[in-house]
């Protein structure tokens, strides 16, 4: 109840308070793409349920545009997500969200991997906090997760996930690397 109501509070002040730039980023890629500047996908949620996720759209053609890129590697493609989390579909901090395919390719629907489907999925995790892009060691960070998680923890997670947008994701990875040692 407490983790739902700081996802409310904080994703909705954000929202509010970004919202300029949020029009700005979608002029931007709608004006060099003439398309829709939001991606929406069908996702896996709390129980394996359907649900779909809105992120900034940053390939054209099957390739990462310029702009794409400046906004994969400061986090920036996942701010729409903050409508996600308004809507009680997603978590500030939580297992990133997987496609059914993504959930078959990995094996994750069987009961070893309850504890996962168990969490409202998060626009940022520890998994995507590590400098390690594995099935397993997500696996590992996610149970973690599941496990020990606190609003503290959250707390931690978001202050490094803003640091991402300053940085950038690989200086924070690194950091957070070194710091799991």
């Amino acid at each position: 109840m407490i983790k739902r109501l700081f996802d409310i509070v904080v994703s909705g002040i954000s929202t509010i308070l970004l919202l300029p730039m949020l029009i700005v980023i979608a002029v931007v890629i709608w004006v060099a793409d003439r398309q829709n500047p939001l991606f929406l996908q069908e996702r896996l949620g709390v129980g394996m349920s359907p649900f779909i996720i809105i992120k900034y759209r940053s390939m054209r053609q099957g390739a990462i545009t310029p702009f794409g890129r400046v906004l994969r590697s400061t986090g920036i493609d996942e701010l729409p997500q903050l409508l996600n989390v308004v809507f009680g579909t997603m978590s500030l901090v939580g297992p990133r969200p997987l496609t059914h395919a993504d959930v078959v390719r990995l094996g994750w629907n069987n009961d070893r991997y309850r504890s996962r489907w168990s969490l409202r999925p998060g626009i940022v995790g520890l998994a995507q906090l590590s400098n390690v892009c594995d099935a397993k060691m997500s696996w590992l960070y996610d149970r973690s997760y599941a496990r020990d998680r606190s609003l503290w923890m959250d707390i931690k997670i978001l202050v490094a996930s803003a640091i991402i947008v300053i940085v950038g994701k690989r200086h924070v990875q690194q950091w957070v690397h070194r710091r799991r040692r």
